[in-house]
């Protein structure tokens, strides 16, 4: 038994080697396979946290964008208001002032037409009829005037804030641009 035990010690010693190189072999392959899939985890994760950064920083500016466009809205808006706020109470204004110059000139009307009526001779007649054409077209021209500067400043009033929005949207763009 000894010459059989002396040969399996020999096929062990012979195939010791073999053995060895296959084990480093198996342990390269796994490592390479660990260092791969370590490679591997590292980069998805590189990846997915650029992702997420790029995600982050683009919602962020959709946000500002949308918070600033709904800021500039919301101004104009307000802009629109006031003027309109502005323009109807202008409207009142010069609609009173209409309503006076109206009532106004129907009471000189009948104050004339009573004077008229009560004409004793066709000289006194056109002497009033010339007294009351005089004053109607003064009141003409000094209502008239007095309407043209209510319209005016009206209108000046009403655009202010829309002039106003305008401006600085001009202002903000030009900053934008430099």
């Amino acid at each position: 038994m000894s010459t059989a035990s002396s040969k399996k010690n020999g096929a062990r010693e012979a195939t010791q080697p073999m053995e060895a190189a296959m084990n480093a072999s198996r342990e390269t392959v796994e490592s390479f396979v660990k260092v791969g899939a370590e490679t591997a985890s590292k980069q998805y994760e590189q990846a997915i946290a650029m992702t997420q950064e790029q995600v982050e920083k683009t919602s962020s500016t959709l946000f500002r964008n949308y918070n600033e466009l709904t800021a500039v809205n919301q101004a104009n808006i307000e802009a629109l208001m006031a003027a309109s706020n502005s323009f109807a109470k202008g409207f009142e204004a010069i609609s009173k002032e209409l309503l006076a110059y109206t009532q106004a000139n129907m009471e000189q009307s009948m104050v004339a037409s009573k004077k008229l009526l009560g004409a004793k001779s066709a000289q006194e007649f056109a002497d009033l009829q010339s007294e009351y054409a005089r004053v109607q077209i003064d009141q003409v021209l000094s209502g008239s005037a007095k309407l043209t500067e209510l319209s005016l400043q009206v209108a000046n009033e009403a655009f202010q804030p829309l002039q106003s929005r305008m401006h600085e949207a001009a202002e903000k763009m030009m900053k934008q641009v430099a």
